[in-house]
């Protein structure tokens, strides 16, 4: 098939070349092999994962949910396993005002139904008093619990931004890992996914061929104005926020304070 000038492909910029389906086959097989070391190499590090030793603390410390203060405990449902994920928190911003790194990550673990399944509970803990993450709970529609753990120490209070694993034997309840930064990231399914396009994520740190799309900073399609449009000034907020029925753009980010 000859390209003309007409086809809107010729306008992308940067491209992969193009062949027939056998060459793309064989490049494809080559690039599967690499693949799949880094699948068994993946396995091998959640094998060691299993094997690190854990920590026991104190269950019956108290965290504050809609139904008031209960103990850490209680988040197990009976189960036991849990998983939690650690929201940062910033002290009286408006709802476009919270964390868009700690946002995506929760609206990507908005059902734990195959968690349950598999007996392993979740919920989402943060710093902020409860009043305010009850009102931002509900804007966002989140169904998944929440709770506060303001002033509660480590491993249940502590660094936010955190996915942090438990084990619980009957009463006793024990901290067996945690991870954070890119270690966050198996939660978000749509890294994953554009990290199978031909442009990526579209960051500056990429390693990209000659001629492609300018990337830009880390994170950048995480906030957005009303528009669609990714920035981290005044009218932008996270960008599942804008999804929200009844959400509205804003003037200002509004955001004060400094999370704990």
């Amino acid at each position: 098939m000859t390209t003309t000038p007409d086809d809107p492909t010729t306008t992308l910029p940067g491209r992969p070349p193009v062949v027939d389906l056998a060459t793309w086959q064989a490049a494809r097989d080559e690039l599967l092999v690499r693949e799949k070391a880094h699948t068994r190499e993946g396995d091998a590090l959640a094998a060691a994962r299993r094997r690190l030793p854990m920590v026991e603390f104190d269950g019956t410390v108290e965290v504050v949910g809609p139904d008031g203060p209960v103990p850490f405990v209680d988040l197990f449902q009976g189960r036991d396993e849990l998983v939690v994920y650690k929201h940062m928190w910033y002290d009286g911003a408006p709802h476009q005002g919270q964390c868009e790194g700690c946002t995506t990550t929760a609206w990507h673990l908005k059902d734990a139904v195959y968690l349950n399944a598999r007996g392993v509970s979740f919920a989402i803990l943060t710093t902020g008093r409860w009043d305010e993450v009850a009102s931002y709970v509900e804007f966002m529609g989140y169904t998944q619990p929440w709770y506060s753990v303001r002033d509660v120490d480590a491993p249940v209070g502590g660094s936010m931004g955190y996915l942090t694993c438990f084990l619980r034997d009957g009463d006793r309840v024990f901290l067996t890992y945690s991870t954070t930064g890119r270690g966050n990231e198996p939660v978000n399914g749509s890294l994953s996914l554009l990290d199978m396009t031909p442009y990526g994520r579209g960051e500056t740190w990429e390693d990209n061929p000659e001629g492609w799309p300018e990337g830009r900073s880390p994170c950048w399609s995480w906030r957005s104005d009303a528009d669609g449009n990714a920035t981290w000034g005044p009218t932008s907020r996270p960008v599942p926020q804008w999804t929200r029925p009844g959400a509205t753009p804003v003037e200002t980010l509004g955001r004060h304070g400094h999370h704990h």
